[in-house]
């Protein structure tokens, strides 16, 4: 059978979906990374997550209105090579993959030291490599086998930070905690805002990148049955939970502790439950930090192969990777994405750290371009609309102020950064990453006459 004849099958639900992007916004940074916020903002870093919560929301509804419009392969790259032109949905779609690429890489480096903490004889390449076959492996089989697995790793990271919440709560009230335990440390040791509004600002620029991975809901669009209602109440939900998660988390926290001592501690996590005085509670909290990582290497995986078939569908790929196997897999595309991910995690064990440091630097300037590029897109499928008078159902909020907002709340974090020493190199690397990416369009197409697909269907 031509590969021509074969499609991407619709197996993911609602509950597939929420907890598929549920799973990419809640990593390792929850359980382990929040000291660094918190020393910077203090008790305000709360309002930091709810303002950036809302700009996430905003940019989810455009992405929303486009996915729900034409729930296709490609998800934003597909749009933006349809109403910005052939090198808007270049420049997106690549930039996407190289960042999954790069975040797989650190996940993966990640998976090893997890696992040395209970076999510390194991070498982290053996386990980088024993997962790296495991998780491509599961979406090798068929989407609603990936959906399964999304859907059991985030129930873990979720029943961890409800138990964190409610038990963090029962210490509080019940007197358990001990006497630095109050809802007064949320304004006392040196106000809400201690670090003044410098602090809380440059805290407010580490926060947003916390909400990079929600738009794994547009990626799976195309596979997702009942596109039109799933994903409206998968992106007005979303958002929300992930804040219940956040807010609830760190605000439980900074009561049970004055700020400056999570500020050292760094992990609610451990924070909440070392009160236990349990050696059980390390295991659980390694075994959580584990499944987050392979929770969001899986997401990788997945949205990855996905934006490569939308790429060569539009002609920006090589048509080697539209193949599309009887089990609604894009297989070449599967297999593509993990030879450049295995690569660069061999890459990572041979590599001095300061080069990894700047490739994790790189994740923060493609996520900064991939928010800016949804909504200038949807301002070009807005303008499109308007054109053609045509209705969507499923219309972002405030009309085109919401994008202003989004895009003037972006390029102010870009300066925010350019003003933080040790995010300053990601801020240079935007513009350094777009004439690279602009470069190789324009070496593709020298030669090749530009010439728009009129849908996202293969040619035969």
């Amino acid at each position: 059978m031509d590969v021509e004849d074969h499609q991407l099958k619709k197996q993911l639900s609602n509950r597939h979906i929420q907890l598929i992007a549920l799973g990419g916004a809640i990593g390792t940074g929850l359980f382990l990374g929040l000291s660094h916020t918190i020393q910077l903002a203090g008790p305000s870093v709360l309002l930091g997550y709810a303002i950036a919560g809302i700009i996430a929301f905003l940019i989810m509804r455009q992405l929303g209105e486009m996915v729900v419009h034409e729930p296709v392969s490609g998800s934003f790259s597909y749009f933006a090579n349809k109403y910005w032109g052939k090198k808007a949905g270049f420049i997106s779609g690549w930039n996407y993959w190289v960042l999954y690429v790069l975040v797989s890489m650190a996940e993966l480096s990640a998976i090893g030291t997890f696992v040395q903490f209970w076999w510390p004889e194991i070498p982290t390449w053996l386990t980088a490599l024993a997962f790296f076959l495991l998780m491509n492996g599961i979406n090798l089989v068929n989407v609603k086998f990936f959906g399964e697995s999304e859907f059991i790793f985030s129930m873990v990271k979720i029943i961890a930070i409800l138990s964190m919440i409610g038990f963090g709560i029962y210490l509080l009230f019940s007197g358990s905690a001990g006497s630095q335990a109050s809802v007064t440390n949320l304004w006392q040791h040196g106000g809400f805002s201690p670090e003044g509004w410098s602090g809380f600002m440059m805290a407010l620029a580490v926060i947003m990148f916390a909400f990079g991975g929600l738009e794994l809901i547009g990626i799976a669009a195309s596979e997702t049955k009942n596109p039109e209602k799933t994903i409206p109440k998968a992106v007005n939900q979303i958002v929300y939970r992930v804040l219940i998660f956040y807010i609830g988390a760190i605000g439980v926290l900074l009561c049970l502790y004055p700020w400056n001592l999570v500020a050292q501690g760094g992990s609610p996590f451990v924070m909440i439950f070392q009160s236990l005085n349990s050696h059980g509670v390390a295991n659980v909290l390694n075994f959580v930090v584990l499944v987050a990582a392979l929770s969001v290497y899986n997401s990788c995986i997945y949205c990855n192969t996905r934006m490569l078939l939308g790429l060569a569908q539009q002609g920006n790929a090589s048509a080697f990777l539209k193949k599309i196997n009887r089990r609604g897999i894009p297989v070449n595309a599967v297999l593509f994405s993990a030879a450049v991910s295995g690569i660069c995690v061999l890459m990572n064990y041979l590599m001095p750290g300061e080069a990894f440091g700047i490739l994790m630097l790189l994740v923060v300037s493609a996520l900064v371009i991939n928010w800016l590029m949804i909504s200038l897109t949807h301002l070009k499928f807005r303008k499109a609309m308007q054109e053609q008078q045509q209705t969507t159902a499923f219309p972002s909020l405030f009309g085109r102020w919401s994008n202003y907002l989004t895009i003037s709340f972006i390029i102010m974090i870009l300066m925010i950064m350019s003003f933080t020493k040790e995010m300053q190199i990601a801020v240079v690397l935007v513009p350094v990453w777009l004439l690279f990416l602009t470069i190789m369009y324009v070496m593709k197409y020298r030669r090749k006459p530009v010439l728009l697909p009129e849908s996202t269907e293969p040619t035969t």
